[in-house]
């Protein structure tokens, strides 16, 4: 079968474009002829709160793409079209996460389907944003409607997407395993290259959004001081002012026990980061899924997560990790001691190690065949 993925790929950075790579390999691996038509350009400079949005490392997966589409340029969304139509793919697929794309997705998807047999896929990323803005709705109704076919990864993108199509034609795969990333290393070898001393080290992971509940973190790791001296890594890059954070370091006397790595951590370099922790924090205040999850698996490490969005549907509370409520510093830090004081780390590992096995990109490649 011919496929087409509309979406970010190499150079540009980010968890889509790494799904994308992870799907194109596979689908190609399973026979079909797999094509990516990708952007010249993804945001425009003024509306990227980070400091680049490409690649600074070599590409993990091989894959070939073709740079199309400008996220502003109407002509450039046409031109892909034309392109699209001219490979005449049996299934278009989009990456859909985010609503800024909405208009150029929805008009490339209307324009490749005239007159033709090609069938279009959403894979539903988010419905709506965790940082929503007006036109939203509108806009995502828009692009959306021009599926025939969508793929979501959590019970909670399903609610969302029923809203909007309740009789979508849809198929629930949880996000595989990023795979993408290199081997771990031992965990003394990565504390010694991060210049860590020995003793309990919780990451957090991902760039940093008032959504994504640091604050929260830090809240609890001040409470879990009492107990336990933790070391918490923050390796992601700041997409809002750190001046706040930093000053709730300072505030809670947490500045021996927190250390930040301000920056988007490349692929080479992401398992020195899980390979240095004992368990990962997602102290998340809204959720859908999250490909940190499957970056943990992917090192065999255990989580502690808040009970949002399809969070709890991955991370097994008691199993593979701990799952508290949401906004509950009190919460989050009882875990904490709770996961050190009962030496849950190689308990929950082994869980993790068997439990992965369910997340794999043969499930997702099959759930995209059943549409075709």
């Amino acid at each position: 079968m011919k496929v087409v993925i509309v979406s970010p790929a190499y150079p540009h950075r980010g968890g889509i474009a790494h799904f994308t790579a992870l799907l194109f390999n596979k689908l190609q691996e399973r026979g079909h002829d797999v094509h990516i038509i990708s952007f010249k350009r993804q945001y425009p400079s003024l509306f990227f709160p980070g400091k680049t949005q490409f690649e600074n490392g070599e590409q993990a997966i091989p894959t070939k793409s073709h740079a199309v589409i400008d996220s502003i340029g109407p002509g450039t969304w046409f031109k892909a079209a034309h392109e699209i139509r001219q490979i005449n793919p049996d299934l278009l697929i989009f990456q859909h996460w985010m609503p800024f794309f909405a208009p150029a997705f929805g008009a490339i998807a209307g324009r490749v389907k005239k007159g033709r047999k090609t069938k279009v896929l959403f894979i539903c990323h988010n419905i709506i944003p965790h940082e929503p803005r007006p036109g939203d709705k509108m806009l995502t109704h828009y692009a959306l409607s021009k599926a025939d076919h969508f793929i979501i990864m959590s019970k909670a993108v399903q609610h969302d997407l029923l809203q909007f199509f309740p009789h979508a034609d849809f198929r629930m795969v949880h996000h595989p395993v990023y795979e993408i990333f290199e081997n771990k290393i031992s965990k003394g070898k990565a504390r010694k290259m991060l210049g860590l001393e020995s003793g309990p080290v919780i990451l957090f992971f991902g760039y940093i959004r008032r959504y994504k509940g640091l604050h929260i973190l830090l809240e609890a790791l001040k409470i879990v001081g009492k107990d336990i001296p933790v070391k918490l890594l923050v390796a992601g890059e700041f997409y809002e002012q750190e001046d706040a954070y930093l000053k709730e370091v300072h505030d809670y006397g947490l500045a021996k026990n927190v250390v930040f790595y301000n920056k988007y951590v490349a692929n080479k370099d992401v398992g020195l980061y899980f390979s240095a922790a004992d368990v990962v924090a997602l102290p998340y205040l809204s959720a859908t899924q999250s490909g940190i999850v499957q970056i943990c698996y992917h090192y065999d490490k255990p989580v502690i997560a808040t009970d949002v969005g399809g969070l709890p549907e991955v991370v097994q509370d008691g199993e593979t990790g701990f799952v508290v409520p949401a906004n509950d510093a009190r919460a989050f830090a009882n875990a904490i001691v709770r996961f050190f004081k009962e030496n849950r780390e190689e308990t929950f590992s082994a869980a993790v190690k068997s439990v992965k096995k369910n997340f794999s990109w043969d499930r997702m490649a099959e759930a995209v065949e059943s549409f075709m």
